[in-house]
């Protein structure tokens, strides 16, 4: 399906990519060569999360599977638009590395942290910050998880005003919040040296759950992600809008999976790459077991 198509109909899937949420995966063995052309030997963190997400692409559609719509969260919106044919797995591997050392920057400049906050609404969270000018809401994940970014010595004040478990997030920096504005700033300029290309599949935008389908709508979502709120929410609405039935999350850990049971949305399910793949695999010998059952 090209880009510009309507999406309509039920039986859509989509592919999803996660943030940096869990876990910090090696970069894929295979991709290791390619990555140190391009920015040496030292491979930043979030050049391993796009490594794994632009491999797990690479090897779904490799199977002939191929998504009507894409989305990411946060970090993972690079892998979304890797996916669609936005840009080159060389020219990912650039932008991220800027992104990390960006977002590296701005940590040792304004020192900053995130709190995930469970079993709590989202609405609730943003009233119990009231005007707070430390501390914002980063990321509407679910209907029960809300992550707050802001100042290292002020967050902890203002996230005991909330109720719910609070997570520290491991992370130096106030993501997605007016705090990292000078390192979006630096992206803007990045981005505008890559050659994008019209993607293949629509990409739903993290910051409003909007269809993206040309070039320089992918570009701007990814000037403009890293100061504004993560909305998730907004996502999920968006793909349930469209009847999409399925997910495959691709980048590894599973958490945009796993978060999706916070939402009541029973014509959505998620499956993670590595499920999806045993499932192909179940059922190709199925497939085979019925065929040395006819010849005998």
């Amino acid at each position: 399906m090209a880009a510009g198509e309507v999406l309509e109909g039920g039986g859509l899937k989509a592919f999803v990519f996660p943030g940096q949420g869990g876990g910090v995966p090696g970069a894929p063995e295979e991709t290791i060569a390619a990555i140190r052309r391009v920015i040496g030997d030292v491979v930043p963190d979030q050049v391993k999360f796009f490594a794994r997400a632009a491999r797990d692409a690479d090897e779904v559609l490799s199977l002939d599977v191929y998504p009507d719509v894409v989305a990411g969260h946060s970090l993972g919106e690079y892998g979304a638009a890797y996916s669609a044919g936005c840009f080159d797995f060389e020219a990912g591997v650039w932008l991220v590395a800027h992104r990390d050392r960006f977002l590296a920057e701005v940590a040792e400049q304004v020192p900053g942290g995130m709190v995930a906050i469970l079993r709590a609404n989202p609405d609730e969270v943003a009233a119990a910050l009231g005007d707070s000018s430390d501390s914002v809401v980063s990321n509407y994940n679910s209907p029960k998880q809300t992550v707050v970014s802001g100042l290292r010595e002020t967050l902890g004040e203002a996230v005991a005003k909330i109720k719910g478990r609070k997570v520290p997030l491991n992370v130096a920096f106030a993501a997605h919040s007016p705090y990292v504005a000078s390192a979006a700033e630096k992206m803007k300029g990045v981005l505008d040296q890559v050659e994008f290309k019209t993607p293949d599949f629509p990409v739903v935008s993290a910051i409003d759950g909007s269809l993206l389908i040309t070039s320089e709508a992918v570009r701007e979502a990814l000037k403009n992600q890293m100061v504004a709120p993560v909305r998730w929410i907004k996502v999920v609405d968006t793909l349930a809008r469209l009847r999409v039935e399925e997910w495959i999350e691709l980048g590894g850990g599973g958490v945009l999976t796993r978060m999706l049971r916070d939402f009541e949305v029973p014509s959505l399910r998620g499956v993670t790459f590595e499920d999806f793949r045993t499932r192909l695999s179940e059922q190709a010998q199925s497939f085979l077991n019925r065929g040395d059952e006819n010849r005998i």
